[in-house]
């Protein structure tokens, strides 16, 4: 169709009027047709081909531009995999580096610790420190003996408690089933729910106090000795770079000894100010936890005996006037046990 439509426009003449106007065509409508339908039913965009030569040239100039586009993908395609493949490669050698370095640091640190064992190698040691930090293991394994104590007598004493609120309660049901015996049921009746009504008092201060020594040991003293910690093993990674230092520098001065003396050096200033500074927390934190430790000791002692000793003491009003002194609020009776919609 589209051959037919070329022959009629190479062949048609068109004839010019004196004033240069075309004439009009008796074919126009049909041409006009031809031309759109050539519109309509041409090629896709997508499918676009480049053609070498002019119209109408033979099949071998075209390069259909799929080809074009798949050449591209199929280049984008390889960069893309040579760039994931280079970090990937890039990955690999920083991880083989970071165990590099650690193989050689937990190598220089070992030797130190033998070497130290066995009487051969020096440490650096600061005795003030050191004495500071045992005071503070032995003061944290005896405060842990009291945390240990005062939850067994806790449980002992809310036992205690329990039963005194049970003997209670069935001396007040024998009260109202024994006429010959009710006044003595019932005055011993008044006496357990008074002692139990006390004891739970009692309890709260007590778990106070459990709880403030319970703060101060598992969380203050175990915080400044997990510093301590980190400076302990800052002091032997700094011993081990100092002793390889030492060992380089007594050997020969050629260039390639030269070149790991001054890596040596590098390390060893590294090391150096990683320990003067762990140094430092440590001291600041010894001197904050001796504070604060004097501080909550002080109040927790203070409230411990003045509950304990209007407890037996018998005096109800100075008991309860202790747990006001300290801010201490009981839970109401019953609030242990679920609703009774929770029962349901």
């Amino acid at each position: 169709m589209t051959d037919s439509i070329m022959s009629k426009a190479a062949t048609m003449e068109i004839p010019i009027n004196s004033n240069g106007d075309t004439g009009t065509l008796p074919e126009d409508d049909s041409l006009e047709q031809d031309l759109q339908q050539v519109m309509v039913s041409g090629p896709n965009l997508n499918e676009t081909s480049i053609v070498s030569g002019g119209y109408g040239g033979t099949a071998e100039g075209i390069i259909p531009t799929s080809s074009i586009k798949g050449s591209n993908m199929h280049h984008s395609s390889s960069s893309s995999s040579m760039t994931a493949e280079e970090s990937t490669r890039g990955v690999a050698v920083e991880k083989l580096e970071t165990v590099k370095k650690w193989g050689i640091n937990t190598y220089k640190c070992t030797k130190q610790m033998i070497s130290e064992r066995f009487g051969r190698g020096s440490r650096t040691v600061d005795l003030e420190l050191e004495a500071q930090i045992e005071v503070l293991r032995d003061t944290k394994r005896k405060y842990e003996s009291v945390l240990r104590l005062a939850r067994a007598l806790t449980n002992h004493f809310y036992n205690m408690v329990q039963t005194q609120h049970a003997l209670g309660d069935t001396f007040a049901d024998l009260s109202q089933k024994s006429p010959e015996l009710r006044d003595e049921f019932g005055y011993n009746a008044e006496t357990q729910k008074l002692l139990c009504k006390n004891g739970e008092t009692l309890l709260g201060a007590i778990n106070f106090f459990v709880s403030s020594i319970n703060t101060l040991v598992n969380k203050t003293m175990e915080d400044t000795l997990m510093t301590i910690k980190l400076y302990e093993n800052a002091r032997l990674e700094f011993d081990a770079y100092r002793s390889d230092l030492e060992e380089l520098s007594l050997g020969p001065r050629d260039a390639v000894a030269m070149a790991r003396i001054d890596a040596a050096q590098q390390q060893y200033q590294l090391q150096k100010e990683k320990y003067e500074r762990l140094r430092s927390d440590v001291i600041i934190k010894l001197k904050f936890l001796e504070e604060n430790k004097v501080k909550v000791m002080h109040k927790q002692l203070l409230l411990f005996h003045n509950a304990i000793s209007a407890y037996f003491a018998g005096n109800q009003q100075q008991l309860e006037q202790t747990l006001k002194q300290f801010n201490i609020k009981l839970r109401p009776p019953g609030a242990d046990k679920p609703s009774w919609l929770e029962e349901q």
